[in-house]
């Protein structure tokens, strides 16, 4: 179509879109274009700032490695993956979750452990944490037999990933839940964190004035036959940063209280006060049991 002014390209582009076999695919293009179209003549962009927004989106890849997705970043940064989340989930976004963010850190093949075992792999400073977790259907009924994968920052707010002084696979473990849907391992307190700051999400949340901090919280992704994976993330409900969490991923369900305690503790003869308890109940609904791709390696 050889076009007479602005208005005839979104009509031309549509039409084009309209040619797209795959019915899913296809709405999600034709609604791409209205929106996108739509946001370019809303904010009337120029040329300059176009570049620009290529040149971020450049950007955004070449700052992402085998050890960091800064793409996976800046969705949470926007409330992106937060609302992905929330509508897929819940009754299509009608009732609490236990899902939330898969996060920037997952990482495959966490090694398998048995329930009670400690997920440290070198000396990680920080008061002891035992947590222990129960997984059930929609209806309270337990689901036995789930594959439970965790992982979480030190108390210093470090994933091994990022910090050449903890070992392979440090504060991560999988575990299987037994006939009554628990889990259970021992750890440290994790802390929360600053995302990273050296790239594109880190300007934006600069020239925004918002700090970059995560409140603390311990990650599972849990995988059962017949069950929609479960991806979640468990947040201390004293955290100062639960209210300005910087990914947007805190919600109420996934808050719970890390349980102070000052007494010596009655089976672990090494751990002397003050350590912690968590206690979690994730909640899976139906659906088909998947691994998502994860976004380091």
């Amino acid at each position: 179509m050889i076009l007479r002014s602005e208005k005839d390209l979104t009509p031309a582009v549509l039409a084009v879109m309209e040619r797209t076999d795959d019915p899913r695919l296809r709405e999600i293009m034709l609604s791409l274009i209205r929106h996108l179209h739509g946001f370019v003549r809303d904010v009337r962009l120029t040329e300059a700032e176009f570049r620009q927004a290529a040149a971020l989106v450049v950007e955004l890849g070449q700052a992402s490695t085998d050890t960091h997705n800064e793409v996976m970043l800046m969705a949470g940064s926007l409330g992106v993956s937060s609302l992905v989340c929330l509508l897929n989930n819940g009754d299509g976004g009608n009732t609490e979750t236990s899902q939330s963010l898969l996060g920037p850190f997952w990482r495959l093949h966490s090694p398998r452990m048995e329930n009670g075992a400690s997920i440290l792999r070198s000396p990680t400073p920080g008061p002891a944490l035992f947590m222990t977790g129960r997984v059930q259907d929609a209806a309270g009924q337990p689901i036995a037999g789930a594959e439970v994968d965790v992982w979480h920052s030190s108390p210093v707010g470090f994933y091994e990933n990022q910090d050449p002084d903890q070992a392979e696979m440090n504060l991560r473990g999988k575990f299987t839940t037994d006939v009554s849907g628990r889990f259970w391992f021992r750890s440290v307190k994790p802390a929360g964190y600053p995302i990273p700051t050296d790239g594109p999400v880190g300007r934006l949340l600069a020239v925004q004035h918002r700090h970059p901090f995560r409140p603390a919280h311990v990650h599972a992704l849990i995988f059962r036959d017949g069950f929609k994976t479960l991806t979640s993330q468990v947040y201390a409900d004293d955290d100062p940063n639960l209210e300005t969490d910087v990914q947007f991923g805190v919600t109420r369900a996934l808050t719970s209280h890390f349980q102070r305690h000052e007494e010596p503790h009655p089976t672990a003869p090494d751990v002397e006060g003050p350590w912690y308890t968590l206690d979690y109940t994730f909640v899976m609904e139906p659906g088909r049991a998947e691994l998502p791709r994860p976004p380091i390696r």
